[in-house]
């Protein structure tokens, strides 16, 4: 499920510090120019391999300015770097910059301020599910993977398909139910059944439309697979002679 948070959009609220002087209107109309898509190469010490890339910056919004500190809010494509940001933003300023301090308020669907529960809290509850054995405790404090899934398109799947994906399976147009709008070719999607339970997170070979209107062939190759195999009856065959 983490691959699926890997890319998501992600919100932060960072406190920048600049290495000299600038005018308060002069770092908000800067702010501003960075909503968009933009280039970035990772910094040095990062995890992936440093080439030019592009993430796309959904909004700035400035919050304050204490002298040299910038207090402000970003939402933005997964995989970008704000201490890259706040380098560049110093450099359009003219006088430099870099991240002082940053918090993740959101990944994904998951926002700071909703079901937000405490180490102990999980530590309380997990003790007092050990004594009960009630399924609503560990519900306090453990989301359905599904949640995650939340903001991800989805293509619904018949009862007959399920347990194939579950081997592995590619989707066919046979399989198919439903389909969101707006998925595009090449992008990951989340496969689920009518209960509205996760199946498998899986690569798009054809856009909504495409999908819609196709009657055999692939529309999806499995990425990842999500439910346990043997949940739903088999009733597929295998192509290996016995």
């Amino acid at each position: 499920m983490v691959q699926a948070l890997l890319y998501s959009g992600k919100e932060y609220v960072c406190v920048m510090k600049l290495h000299g002087d600038a005018e308060e209107e002069h770092v908000r109309k800067t702010l501003e120019e960075f909503e968009d898509v933009i280039y970035q190469r990772p910094p040095l010490r990062s995890s992936v391999k440093r080439q030019l890339r592009t993430r796309r910056i959904y909004y700035i919004d400035f919050i304050e300015m204490d002298g040299r500190n910038v207090l402000f809010k970003v939402g933005c494509e997964g995989g970008t770097y704000i201490r890259k940001l706040c380098y560049d933003i110093g450099e359009i300023l003219g006088c430099g910059a870099h991240m002082q301090e940053l918090r993740r308020t959101r990944a994904g669907p998951f926002v700071e301020d909703n079901n937000k529960v405490t180490l102990h809290d999980v530590a309380y509850w997990f003790a007092e599910w050990e004594e009960k054995k009630e399924e609503k405790i560990l519900r306090k404090f453990i989301q359905p993977m599904e949640t995650a899934l939340a903001l991800i398109p989805k293509i619904v799947v018949r009862d007959s398909a399920v347990d194939a994906l579950c081997h592995g399976a590619n989707l066919t147009a046979p399989g198919v139910l439903s389909v969101e709008s707006g998925i595009v070719k090449d992008s990951i999607t989340a496969v689920f059944t009518l209960k509205g339970e996760a199946v498998a997170l899986a690569k798009t070979l054809l856009s909504t439309e495409e999908i819609l209107n196709l009657k055999h062939g692939t529309v999806a190759s499995l990425e990842r697979v999500l439910m346990t195999r043997g949940t739903y009856p088999r009733v597929w065959k295998s192509g290996n002679k016995e």
